[in-house]
Formats: C-alpha cells, structure tokens, sequence
C-alpha cells in the first residue's frame, strides 16, 4: 500500500468512505420501504442517529485510544442512544433496529476499505502470505478483515430476512453480536491501543456489547416462543 502516493491514497479513502455512507442509506430505505416504515418520522430519527453516531465514534476513539478518529463501536452506542432519545420525542413505537442493523453492516463492509486505504485501523507486523506493506512493515491487512466479516454479517442478516425467522429487532441484536465477536477476534491482529489487563480497552467494550446483544436477542426469541 506505501507504493501508492499518499495524497492518492486519501481521496481513494474519501471515496470509500462516501460509498460506505451511501451503500448504508440505500439499504436503509431499501429496509424501510420493505416494512412499510418510510416516513418523515423515521427521516428525523436517521438524522438524529448520524450525528449521534458520529459524536460517539469520536468520543469513544479519544476514550479508548486517546487519540483523535472515529470507532465503529463508539458509534453504535451514540447512534443507538440517540435513536431511543429520537424516538422518544416523536412518539414512535415501532422498532427500528433492522433497518439500521443492514446500513451498518453494509456501510462497514464498504467503509473499511477506506481504512485500509487511508492506512488507519492496521495490523500487526505478520509474515503470512497476504500481509500487506503498512507503516513500514508487512502486516495482517485486518481492515479488510473487518470488511469481509461485515460482508458475511449482511448475508446471513439478509438470508434471515427473507425467511422472517427474527421478529422486528432481531437483526439489530443479532448484528450487534456478530459484529462485537469479530470484533474481539480481529483485534488479536490490530496494533493495540490501550491494553487494561489481558485484553484491549475495545475488546472489553466487545464482551459487554455481546453479551448485551445476546442476552437482548435471547429474551426477544423467548417472547417469540411464548406468544406463537
């Protein structure tokens, strides 16, 4: 990757970056039109979501690295509180968390590339076959880990959909799981940021997050059961 000029390398990572945005916003609609949610109601609550979102990327990147950038985990807690928060103040009822769960993982998987592109994100110094040249060292290409497993995410979200095998929800919880699992696993390869005992501070934040999402997706499949 350090072949490429960097001024190159940083508009092919804008351009990433705003394919990631608007492969999320297209699933999004695509999610909202098939459950009959396409409202002015839940346009207020996207916005509402992109800027939490984006306040929590970056204040979950200064409390868990400390430094200046963006996390995907803190995102998803700033956008999912500011969800509740939105929806709260307009009176909606109905779940929203699958029209989301497919924008993320669809986004996600598009968007890392432009983390690999724009070198952040990287990983540790390996010697497999398919390490990349990276901060002046052959390392695990782990942004294109991420993406990959964003993209196996979105397939087994979108397979449940068309056989309705989740109720409304289902696929927030069961996305938020998969993604805090590959998480975990992907940050064995990532340079570490802020390491508190045997883990880093983002694979800490991952355990609560799964075991939050299960435990969420759990007790939904129980009260599915309970009323079938």
């Amino acid at each position: 990757m350090e072949a490429i000029p960097e001024p190159l390398r940083l508009i092919a990572a804008g351009v990433a970056y705003t394919l990631a945005y608007a492969v999320g916003i297209a699933l999004f609609v695509w999610m909202a039109r098939r459950r009959g949610l396409a409202t002015a109601g839940v346009r207020f609550v996207v916005i509402a979501a992109i800027g939490g979102g984006l306040a929590g990327a970056l204040i979950g990147q200064i409390l868990a690295g400390g430094s200046s950038g963006k996390t995907i985990l803190g995102g998803i807690a700033g956008g999912y509180l500011t969800v509740v928060l939105a929806k709260r103040r307009i009176g909606l009822q109905r779940p929203l968390g699958d029209l989301f769960a497919v924008a993320l993982a669809g986004g996600e998987a598009v968007g890392r590339w432009g983390c690999f592109l724009g070198g952040c994100c990287y990983g540790k110094i390996a010697t497999v076959a398919w390490a990349v040249e990276d901060h002046g060292a052959l390392r695990h290409p782990t942004q294109i880990y991420s993406s990959a497993a964003a993209a196996l995410t979105l397939a087994v979200l979108l397979a449940i959909e068309r056989r309705g095998w989740l109720p409304e929800n289902g696929l927030f919880y069961l996305q938020g799981a998969m993604l805090c699992a590959s998480r975990f696993t992907i940050e064995f390869y990532r340079e570490p940021g802020l390491v508190v005992g045997p883990l880093t501070s983002a694979q800490w934040a991952c355990l609560a997050g799964f075991t939050f999402f299960a435990l969420r997706l759990s007790a939904l499949a129980r009260r599915r059961v309970a009323f079938a």
